[in-house]
């Protein structure tokens, strides 16, 4: 056997890469991650660190039970890490709020929620008037019109999570390449040869969870990323004393006391820097939830890019002129890193494609026909 030779090559080590990682090297495949430098565009850095569920399938019901499904095996998951790692990564599932500033914002969330409740009795919810929020949430302002709440969402450590997850996998026998990306896939009789910025690696199965790198390592494969940056900015504040136990889409009360604003969403290329104005829009709506925000300063900010899809949704393929190439790209990489390193990994190693993810493919986005139902480009 060479070297360098494994069962699989994940190209990227973020938060979706690992997960799958991990979940191979449960099976006891062996696998080598190749990682980007640190200078590298690291979604995991932006992330907000929410298991959410509540909101998630309004166009396609498979995304919200995909997301309920891995919500669900969270707590086993987060459990499992600490026993192989002894690193806790901050997991809590209380359920989460979204916050409503304005009646219409109520009524139309609670109208999407009831028509994914229609369709999955797990996808419940309920409706918090001001008051009934106040009683969950005391510190929250009452000027808001009310809230929508879903006992399927938590929260976790982003970083704390893909710490966990490198540490589990490399103590499994997996290999970790910092700072050796994938430069090039070359598909090759049975195997494939994966070009990296030291080496050369010779892998039976080759998984791109580059992020935005895999719109270039994708045709490598025979497959298509139709992804693109989006920039979301995150403030965080000094640690305060403990006044939010659920997490929320804009305001998140970490363990540690500080305090993550966010929720912004911003088409600007591959920029990842911060700007005044959004980080004002951030302030304001952190402040008209908890009027207790206004003095608290700020002790960090950053922008970081998301990867996205055309539809938001998740795409997980295998290459049908190269057998073997996998593709996963996802911006929900701590939502969905239960389901990725359980459900995904097993498919990935041999076994039979999860159903439920089999609208998640590129062919969703080449237009179809009235007459026939069928695709065409």
């Amino acid at each position: 056997m060479r070297a360098h030779a494994y069962d699989v090559v994940v190209a990227g080590g973020g938060l979706v890469g690992m997960a799958i990682a991990y979940g191979l090297a449960r099976l006891r495949v062996r696998v080598a991650v190749c990682d980007g430098a640190d200078s590298a565009y690291r979604a995991a850095r932006g992330n907000f660190g929410l298991v959410w569920v509540q909101g998630k399938g309004g166009r396609c019901l498979p995304y919200a039970q995909w997301s309920l499904g891995s919500s669900e095996r969270w707590p086993a998951f987060a459990a499992q890490l600490l026993r192989e790692t002894g690193v806790g990564v901050g997991f809590e599932r209380p359920g989460g709020i979204e916050l409503c500033e304005t009646h219409e914002e109520l009524d139309e969330g609670q109208a999407l929620l009831e028509s994914l409740r229609r369709q999955d009795a797990g996808l419940d919810y309920e409706v918090l008037d001001p008051a009934a929020l106040r009683k969950r949430i005391p510190a929250a302002s009452p000027e808001l019109a009310g809230a929508l709440y879903s006992r399927n969402d938590g929260h976790a450590n982003p970083l704390y999570t893909l710490r966990a997850l490198q540490q589990a996998f490399m103590a499994l026998g997996g290999v970790y390449r910092p700072n050796d990306e994938v430069r090039e896939v070359l598909p090759r009789a049975g195997r494939f040869d994966v070009v990296t910025a030291t080496d050369t690696l010779s892998a039976g199965r080759v998984v791109l969870a580059a992020g935005l790198g895999n719109a270039r390592l994708a045709p490598m494969v025979g497959l298509d990323a139709p992804i693109s940056p989006l920039r979301g900015q995150i403030m965080v504040t000094e640690r305060l004393a403990p006044f939010l136990d659920y997490p929320t889409l804009v305001v998140r009360q970490t363990r540690e006391g500080s305090v993550m604003l966010g929720d912004s969403a911003e088409d600007v290329g591959f920029d990842d820097g911060t700007t005044r104005g959004v980080m004002a829009d951030i302030a304001r709506r952190a402040q008209t939830a908890f009027p207790l925000l206004a003095h608290a300063r700020i002790v960090r900010a950053w922008g970081a890019l998301r990867i996205m899809t055309r539809d938001g949704l998740p795409i997980y393929e295998e290459s049908a002129s190269c057998p073997g190439a996998f593709m996963a790209i996802c911006h929900s990489g701590v939502t969905l890193a239960a389901a990725h390193a359980e459900t995904l990994a097993p498919w990935i190693a041999g076994g039979a494609r999860p159903r439920i993810t089999e609208p998640f493919v590129t062919a969703r986005f080449q237009p179809v026909s009235k007459a026939t139902g069928a695709h065409y480009v």
